[in-house]
């Protein structure tokens, strides 16, 4: 059986929390986000994240002190040892911002971390911890032919849209030509001999 490999957590904390971050069960789901504490990969439906070191660190801390304020210091404590010597406040936030991107989520709308003014973070959303994997759930397709915002359609997709773009363009080009053409011809045929009179 392979250990847990879950990357070290603040060794200040005190041992009950520890003790539970590192027997906690392999697999996270909050949301479309699974989590395999083991493999330190975290997932959005079937896509992986690239949640790396410290996010990392931070997402966990979070999610096992879910509903609590985890303040800045643990987190600090949490993410570097005590003999570093780094801007701690900058770095927590820009940590916390690049967890924030990776889960698609805003500071205006959280669904997941919400910033406790001058105090830290708190996970609100609902996590749900198991030894087992999680069955895969597809993401429902969007109804109709309107994409959602942020969907981005295939380069396959995008060049037959261009052809046809292209296709209609020149089209109405060569109508045009077309229409002028026999105008001017309609008109040098029917005026033309009125005009030499």
């Amino acid at each position: 059986m392979t250990p847990d490999l879950i990357p070290s957590v603040d060794p200040l904390m005190d041992t009950d929390s520890l003790q539970e971050i590192t027997s906690a069960p392999r697999y996270v789901r909050f949301g479309p986000f699974h989590v395999d504490r083991q493999r330190q990969q975290v997932y959005r439906g079937s896509n992986k994240l690239r949640l790396q070191g410290k996010v990392y660190q931070v997402l966990l801390v979070l999610i096992y002190n879910q509903g609590e304020v985890v303040t800045r210091e643990q987190l600090k404590r949490a993410l570097w040892p005590a003999d570093t010597h780094v801007n701690y406040d900058a770095n927590v936030n820009t940590t916390v911002n690049k967890l924030r991107q990776a889960l698609g989520e805003s500071t205006d709308k959280p669904s997941y971390i919400e910033t406790i003014p001058r105090r830290g973070y708190s996970f609100i959303g609902s996590a749900e911890f198991s030894d087992a994997p999680f069955p895969q759930e597809t993401e429902p397709a969007p109804s109709g032919d309107t994409p959602k915002a942020g969907d981005q359609s295939s380069p396959a997709s995008d060049k037959a849209s261009n052809k046809w773009l292209t296709l209609v363009i020149v089209a109405l080009i060569l109508t045009g030509i077309l229409l002028g053409a026999g105008a001017a011809t309609l008109w040098i045929t029917h005026f033309s001999p009125q005009l030499r009179h």
